[in-house]
């Protein structure tokens, strides 16, 4: 028996990376699957997701025993994000579980950014999650239950320079959250956010965040980070794996968390503990 048979899971962001460790774990655990994913340019400095990433994810929720449904969906689309909602409704019945995960990171001082950079940051990081929660909820609500998980990011804990576009997207994610938690409580609906530190994907791994971890390095390389990058967290380790979050997240969707909602939950290898909120 696993912990969600007999469920559907609608993931954002989830050709690669952490939506697809999620997509493969709770398949494992008997849930049925719809993914989306852009699979196309962003303004982030690393490669985007493709139809042959999202095609994978298929593939291995599939051979964890899942059925999977997959879409192309710009998460800043509402309208999109409804209709994808529809055809997971049309294809599975039901939609149990909702995993906002989708979104980008990109660097730039306050003082330096274009309008076009903060706003692609928040139409992706936060409107991109009220937009997913918008198109499940009225389900949900229809049915009086459901568990919603959004991902947000320690940068919303314990933030530093070059990304107040990023984290002030993932601030007001857990406010969002919080708020929606109460609105929704009432009805049976969990809603809780999670807070990843550094995790082992090409978002957090790349040429544009070596330089800023180390700035006195010309062309640093992912060797060079890694001391740095280990020294913030107590558990000194430089990034957690995409599935160490995905063990987390499936703890909050599952009946283990019955009575938790309008929770932050960590996953920090420590990072958390100088934070003071």
């Amino acid at each position: 028996m696993g912990k969600l048979d007999g469920q559907v899971a609608l993931i954002t962001g989830g050709a690669r990376g952490q939506g697809r460790a999620h997509a493969v774990l709770f398949a494992e655990e008997g849930a049925d699957i719809a993914v989306c994913d852009i699979c196309g340019e962003t303004d982030a400095p690393y490669s985007h997701s493709t139809i042959d990433d999202l095609e994978e994810t298929r593939r291995l929720v599939e051979k964890a025993g899942g059925r999977c449904l997959t879409g192309q969906v710009d998460v800043r689309d509402l309208g999109a994000m409804q209709s994808f909602a529809a055809d997971v409704i049309a294809e599975f019945g039901r939609i149990d579980i909702l995993c906002a995960n989708a979104g980008i990171l990109t660097k730039s001082v306050i003082a330096e950014m274009s309008a076009h950079t903060w706003q692609t940051m928040v139409d992706t990081n936060l409107t991109g999650v009220f937009n997913s929660f918008r198109a499940v909820l009225p389900y949900m609500i229809e049915r009086k239950r459901g568990s919603i998980v959004a991902t947000s990011s320690m940068a919303a804990r314990n933030p530093h320079g070059s990304i107040g576009h990023y984290t002030a997207a993932k601030f007001g994610v857990i406010g969002l959250v919080k708020s929606t938690a109460i609105e929704v409580g009432p009805v049976g609906i969990r809603v809780n956010a999670i807070c990843p530190t550094n995790v082992n994907t090409e978002m957090a791994l790349n040429p544009t965040v070596y330089s800023a971890w180390c700035p006195d390095i010309e062309d640093p390389t992912k060797e060079d980070v890694l001391e740095r990058m280990s020294s913030v967290h107590p558990l000194r380790v430089p990034y957690v794996e995409p599935e160490d979050v995905s063990r987390q997240m499936l703890y909050l969707v599952s009946d283990d968390a019955r009575y938790v909602t309008g929770e932050v939950l960590t996953v920090s290898a420590g990072l958390i503990a100088f934070s003071d909120g």
